[in-house]
């Protein structure tokens, strides 16, 4: 069974004139459990809209989402908050921090959001994510005084601190010089490969797309898997 299944999603926006812009037209998209897949595609096609719908963010005007058999009702919110709390993890572009904590209390942020404290497997697995990322010299440290793909490091260990099955990356190279560009599609490639985690990424870049398992553009609405 498909772990990600959309049907038939659309979405719109009022174009600003007193008309609509179709962004999505009836896409369809099947994802097994573990897959790596990126989407690729020119700024403005709906990259982030559809992002944003996998991730429980943005309804769809149209279709039905499928996440592990379960169809995602956009109207029921604890059940959207149990899927991002839970089941989702998201990492943006910019890799955001908050910057008056430091890089392990940043790490530790989504627990908060699920209640209480974090108990202590949920630490162990973030010291194991720490170490994992090679990151273990900036705990302490406050945002600001990070480089890039530490920042980035941090925020992918956010991320995957509540174990979420499915992880969905926005640009997550797009702020990068080439090298730590490079290191973070090594990133994600080690947490598809040695988590078995269901990755998702948005990309303008080639190099990162080419890093997935399979690779799609999306023109006019919809996805047009990249053969070459």
């Amino acid at each position: 069974m498909n772990y990600i299944s959309l049907h038939n999603i659309s979405k719109r926006f009022n174009d600003g004139a007193g008309g609509q812009r179709i962004v999505l037209d009836g896409l369809c998209l099947d994802v097994e459990k573990g897959d790596h897949i990126a989407i690729t595609g020119v700024s403005g096609t709906g990259k982030t809209t559809l992002l944003r719908i996998l991730g429980t963010l943005t309804a769809p005007d149209e279709g039905t989402y499928l996440l592990d058999g379960v169809s995602v009702d956009y109207a029921d919110e604890p059940q959207l908050r149990r899927l991002r709390n839970g089941c989702i993890g998201f990492v943006f572009q910019d890799c955001p921090l908050l910057p008056w904590q430091t890089a392990w209390q940043n790490i530790l942020l989504p627990t908060g959001a699920a209640g209480g404290h974090p108990s202590s497997e949920v630490v162990q697995w973030a010291e194991e994510l720490v170490r994992m990322m090679d990151i273990g010299h900036v705990k302490g440290q406050m945002p600001q005084s990070l480089s890039g793909g530490e920042r980035c490091r941090v925020g992918l260990c956010r991320a995957l601190v509540m174990r979420p099955s499915l992880l969905l990356a926005d640009e997550p190279t797009g702020q990068l010089d080439a090298a730590h560009a490079h290191e973070v599609a090594e990133l994600l490639t080690m947490v598809n490969k040695r988590l078995g985690m269901t990755i998702v990424t948005v990309t303008h870049s080639d190099r990162l797309a080419q890093t997935a398992g399979r690779v799609y553009k999306l023109d006019h609405g919809k996805l047009i898997m990249d053969l070459s």
